[in-house]
């Protein structure tokens, strides 16, 4: 009886959450964001917004593709606005993980995929990738550009993400260990149109993104359109 006390909310409006429960168990953060939650759990907030400003620039898009997924855990707030998602990172331990937490309701592709060494099979309308390029060793950062604008059709668009080289006085040290390769709001800009007839910048404040002052941004969003195609 005890059992079936405890499957059995005070409010009915509120048993559909038990039953759902019950159905498929508790949802995963995945392994990145799980030690976000764990660490500093507003972290989580500023993630899951710049996934939002992607899909609502990116609404209505055929095929769209992320590079450097990590944990994959944000990409069902793309999934919900576009047609067809694929999801890549160059770690197949990601990929693998992934897979493991992968959603019927919500279907994306997922496989791996460096980048760097090639462009993807099919060319896609969007392509978007945060908190990746400042990753990249300065002399890789061409071939990431130059891969993903031929990963994209003649008219597509691409969202690159990554925090500002300003923002790096407050960034923890294992943060700026890794961020081998931030930006000023200018150097993005004026790099990403070697790649793109036109580059719109957007700054970006905790979970905020405006039009504001790239200098007193602690993150920079860039929305590409039309790929150059360089030889």
């Amino acid at each position: 009886m005890k059992v079936l006390e405890l499957e059995k909310t005070k409010d009915p409006v509120n048993q559909p959450l038990i039953d759902l429960e019950q159905t498929i168990g508790l949802q995963k953060l995945g392994i990145m964001n799980n030690a976000v939650w764990h660490e500093d759990p507003k972290r989580l907030v500023f993630t899951l917004s710049r996934y939002k400003f992607v899909a609502k620039m990116l609404t209505g898009k055929q095929q769209v593709a992320e590079i450097g997924c990590g944990d994959g855990f944000g990409a069902r707030i793309v999934r919900q606005e576009v047609k067809n998602l694929l999801i890549t990172d160059y770690d197949s331990y990601f990929i693998d993980r992934y897979k493991q937490q992968a959603s019927l309701k919500w279907p994306i592709d997922s496989k791996t995929h460096n980048i760097l060494e090639a462009p993807l099979a099919s060319k896609m309308d969007a392509i978007y990738s945060l908190d990746v390029l400042e990753h990249i060793d300065v002399s890789q950062e061409g071939d990431f550009l130059k891969n993903i604008g031929l990963s994209l059709k003649d008219n597509g668009c691409a969202i690159i993400g990554m925090p500002s080289l300003e923002s790096q006085l407050y960034a923890s040290p294992g943060s700026r260990e890794g961020h081998i390769n931030c930006k000023s709001g200018d150097s993005l800009q004026g790099l990403l149109l070697k790649y793109y007839e036109h580059v719109f910048l957007f700054s970006m404040n905790d979970e905020v993104i405006s039009t504001g002052f790239s200098k007193m941004a602690h993150y920079l969003m860039a929305l590409c359109v039309m790929p150059k195609r360089i030889t």
